[in-house]
This record gives structure tokens, C-alpha cells and sequence, in this order.
């Protein structure tokens, strides 16, 4: 199987959240269904359903971050020596030609990306039209919403 690329930031995240997972909500949805075994009749105990239902929930979730994580390629960023080279991890500062509009994105991996918060995934048209780039370069991305160009003015590696 493919190694999926991560930033460090990213699976330090992930670990979190299963640490979280195993050892305190695992534990609760444990508590919470031997109290609502202690309530009698099964089969119309509404507690112990939605417990049982949160705990499938949990367990699947833990599987997915253990896949996650045993499939993953964790990069540090900050150990990167490539300089003006757009590679995975880096912020880049684009200037959109048409308008002037400055914009910054982080490439991250496919499970961090976080439009919000300004972090593309490695596999989206922007990224990919960005990697191998330097700073100066102009660049044009095919997106669905059409063609549009950038001049990437700064690469860092934060």
C-alpha cells in the first residue's frame, strides 16, 4: 500500500485523538453500558443502544486513525532544506493576477487539509499545479471553476 504523506503537526493530531479515544471515551461508553445493563430488559433500554451505538462509533474511529497512522509517511516540515522550492509542507503566498488578492495555503496531507484554516491537500488542482515551483514563478491553476493564475511570492517552511 501507498505511504500517504503527513505533516508532523498532522499526526501528532491524530494521535491525540486516539489517545482520546482509548482512554477516556472508550472507558466511559464502557461505564455507560454496564450501568444501562443494571436498568433491566435489553431490548427496550434505550441507554444501552445508544451506547452500544457510540461505542461502534469509537471503535471504528480508532481502526481508521490506526490505518491512518500505520499508512502514513510523517515529513517535518521544518527539517526540509529545498529554499524557494514548493514541495509538501510548504506555505506558499500566491498573488492572484486577475485581482491583486493576496492568498496563503499550507500543503498538507488528504486528512489535514482545512480550507478554513488555509491548509490545501497535496492532491487538490492548486497544490498540484504548486509543487516543483520556486518563488517568482508564475503558475496556472486548472481548477473546475476555470483556469486562473498566480505569482507565488514567497515559499516558507513553518
Amino acid at each position: 500500500m501507498n505511504k500517504v504523506p503527513l505533516t508532523l503537526k498532522g499526526a501528532e493530531k491524530l494521535r491525540d485523538e486516539l489517545k482520546e479515544l482509548k482512554t477516556v471515551l472508550r472507558p466511559k461508553i464502557i461505564n455507560d453500558i454496564a450501568e444501562a445493563r443494571a436498568h433491566g430488559d435489553l431490548k427496550e433500554n434505550a441507554e444501552y443502544h445508544a451506547a452500544r451505538e457510540q461505542q461502534s462509533f469509537v471503535e471504528g474511529r480508532i481502526k481508521e486513525i490506526e490505518g491512518k497512522l500505520s499508512n502514513a509517511q510523517v515529513i517535518d516540515i521544518t527539517q526540509l532544506n529545498v529554499s524557494d522550492k514548493v514541495v509538501f509542507g510548504a506555505t506558499v503566498e500566491l498573488l492572484n493576477v486577475e485581482n491583486d488578492e493576496e492568498v496563503t495555503y499550507q500543503i498538507v496531507g488528504e486528512d489535514e487539509a482545512d480550507i478554513q484554516n488555509n491548509m490545501i491537500s497535496v492532491s487538490s488542482p492548486i497544490a498540484r499545479a504548486l509543487i516543483g515551483k520556486h518563488e517568482g514563478d508564475a503558475v496556472e491553476v486548472r481548477a473546475p471553476g476555470g483556469v486562473k493564475e498566480y505569482e507565488i511570492i514567497a515559499v516558507k517552511y513553518i
